[in-house]
């Protein structure tokens, strides 16, 4: 796995990675929905929609794999690792609330996660920190899209 910076830069770097894999080789894509999914089972009919990005010959939807609706609900699902990295700092009553959490818009998340730190949360190295203190089991209990992922990525890896 490899961060590729810009979406359309983990689109391009996925492309070229699908289109050398010989079968055995397990390539994902993973970016932000950057909005609400329809049917998280789908995720080429979301990305063609939003970003007009065609699913590449012989993948399929399991390849691709959508933080819904950005990286920050993923990290806003882990009270835990908030607390972790923000300690007293931390307001959690700011934090959008848990339930349908993936149907919240990614900029609200965003502003409830800046809020609830004092503006201390910033994207770049700060938010891929937090990120890897996640907590899968506590991601997969709020967030049907991470479920989807764990699941298929437990499947690929047996």
């Amino acid at each position: 796995m490899f961060p590729s910076g810009r979406r359309e830069s983990a689109h391009e770097d996925f492309k070229n990675e699908a289109s050398k894999s010989t079968g055995r080789d397990l390539v994902f894509l993973l970016v932000d929905s950057e909005d609400r999914v329809a049917d998280i089972n789908r995720p080429w009919d979301h990305l063609r929609r939003r970003e007009g990005w065609s699913k590449p010959g012989g993948v399929n939807d399991e390849q691709a794999m959508l933080m819904t609706t950005s990286m920050e609900t993923w990290i806003v699902a882990d009270r835990d690792a908030l607390r972790e990295k923000y300690g007293s700092q931390l307001r959690e009553n700011a934090l959008p609330p848990l339930n349908d959490l993936e149907n919240r818009s990614r900029q609200d998340v965003f502003q409830g996660l800046r809020n609830a730190t004092n503006n201390g949360y910033e994207k770049g190295a700060m938010s891929f920190e937090v990120l890897g203190k996640l907590n899968p089991d506590t991601l997969e209990q709020h967030l049907p899209s991470f479920k989807r992922a764990r699941r298929i990525l437990n499947q690929k890896l047996r």
